[in-house]
């Protein structure tokens, strides 16, 4: 009789920063399905596939996963953590002897794993980023783990995961994620072993309110519990302070686009240029610095730089930095071109010039998040504020909303169809990602 080993949670699961502890050995299993087991506690068991699953995918495994993280190369499995504790039951005794001692003896079905291969493979980025069938199958296990790391970070139930946050998860987070892995492994095979390995800078351009903040938090995070440092900063945290902001306004009179932080001359470009070359230089453990931070908050909404004593701290060696702004990667243009979208932009398209050397320059890998219609920017900044205020919290009016909107909408309307046919400013086709979404913020097959 062949013994085997499962590893349970001894305290009930709760969401928290620290990486998932969902783990197997060999176990029961039954027509290929994934259970999991709930009383007080959950427990969760990976199942083996079974044969029928073999017969359709014979190159789907799932065994033989290890139980603890590794940290060597670019695989990434389970992760063991302090408070599992063991339990040995007969493998040939499904749901008999020791397992009714440890589990229900009904399993809540969640899904099968055929099925899960079966959605991930049916994503609108399946074949953009060059994956297939085969190399789903052989890489598994990290869409299961991390899967679960995504469910922990948004607390969401891995019991029953709507089809919504499947399609989130599976279809766009992890994957852009596997991405980011390829981009920095072709980023470190250029440098030598002795050789210090600056972090990979990668950008996302995309407008206000399609998600793209979450998406950075999502990837940041999947990063951290894989046992890789990571940075994120925004163009936010590179506004002018507020008296800098002043200056700007009095010298721009009745250009509404300059009134207000947001267009190009509203950031603090020396200091952009002082951050993003301090970030580059982590490599080496011990060597910590600050990341800058605003605050939309101050100066009744104005805004204003955070105070330093509050930025968070990071600490090399850094694998990647995740910067993200709405404007990343805007190309000047024409002054004709611009005049003729808004008069207004004839100064902003000027202020346009000095942002490659201080932003474009550093990004290496570009993620271009593309809409069909800016004014889906006004819909979703709308839903944002109309939430915010029926929770209670302070938000914008309708008009208020319409009104600021209304200031980053020439420059939507003139400088993304340059960077939806060109790319971003300096980029590379080879390491350039265009993500279509609709109106629900999800991916849609496009370019």
């Amino acid at each position: 009789m062949r013994m085997a080993t499962l590893n349970v949670l001894s305290q009930p699961w709760q969401p928290t920063s620290s990486s998932c502890s969902y783990y197997y050995n060999n176990c029961n299993y039954k027509n290929s399905k994934l259970y999991f087991w709930s009383n007080s506690h959950h427990f969760s068991v990976l199942s083996s596939l079974c044969a029928s699953t073999k017969s359709s995918y014979p190159y789907l495994k799932l065994s033989q996963m290890p139980t603890h993280l590794s940290k060597s190369g670019s695989g990434y499995s389970w992760m063991q953590h302090n408070s599992t504790r063991q339990i040995t039951v007969s493998s040939n005794e499904s749901g008999q002897g020791p397992l009714h001692s440890v589990f229900p003896s009904k399993p809540a079905e969640v899904t099968s794993v055929q099925d899960l291969f079966d959605f991930i493979c049916s994503g609108p980025l399946f074949n953009k980023l060059g994956l297939t069938q085969e190399k789903v199958a052989d890489s598994i296990d990290k869409w299961l783990s991390y899967g679960l790391h995504l469910c922990r970070l948004f607390q969401v139930n891995e019991l029953y995961l709507t089809i919504p946050q499947k399609a989130r998860f599976y279809h766009y987070y992890i994957p852009v994620f596997l991405w980011c892995e390829d981009q920095i492994s072709q980023h470190r095979s250029k440098f030598k072993d002795e050789e210090d390995i600056p972090p990979l800078v990668i950008g996302f351009s995309a407008p206000q309110g399609c998600g793209k903040t979450t998406l950075v938090f999502a990837l940041d995070y999947l990063f951290q519990v894989t046992g890789r440092k990571s940075a994120t900063v925004s163009i936010d945290d590179f506004y002018l302070t507020a008296e800098g902001q002043a200056k700007l306004r009095e010298a721009n009179p009745g250009n509404a686009l300059l009134e207000l932080r947001g267009n190009s001359g509203s950031h603090d470009l020396a200091f952009s240029v002082e951050t993003l070359t301090a970030l580059s230089n982590l490599t080496k453990e011990g060597k910590k610095m600050k990341l800058p931070r605003y605050d939309k908050s101050a100066y009744n909404g104005r805004g204003d730089r955070a105070d330093p004593a509050t930025w968070p701290e990071v600490e090399g060696p850094l694998t990647t930095v995740l910067f993200e702004g709405w404007m990343l990667g805007f190309k000047p243009l024409p002054v004709e071109v611009v005049k003729a979208v808004d008069p207004q932009l004839e100064t902003v398209n000027k202020n346009l010039e000095a942002y490659y050397d201080a932003w474009d320059k550093f990004i290496k890998a570009w993620i271009v998040i593309k809409i069909k219609d800016p004014n889906c920017v006004y819909q979703w900044r709308l839903q944002a504020e109309i939430a915010m205020r029926e929770a209670g919290k302070p938000g914008m009016s309708d008009e208020e909303v319409k009104d600021f909107v209304s200031r980053y909408l020439p420059a939507y309307n003139a400088y993304l169809p340059t960077l939806y046919s060109e790319g971003p400013n300096g980029s590379d086709p080879d390491h350039l990602l265009v993500i279509e979404i609709d109106e629900g913020r999800n991916p849609i097959l496009g370019v």
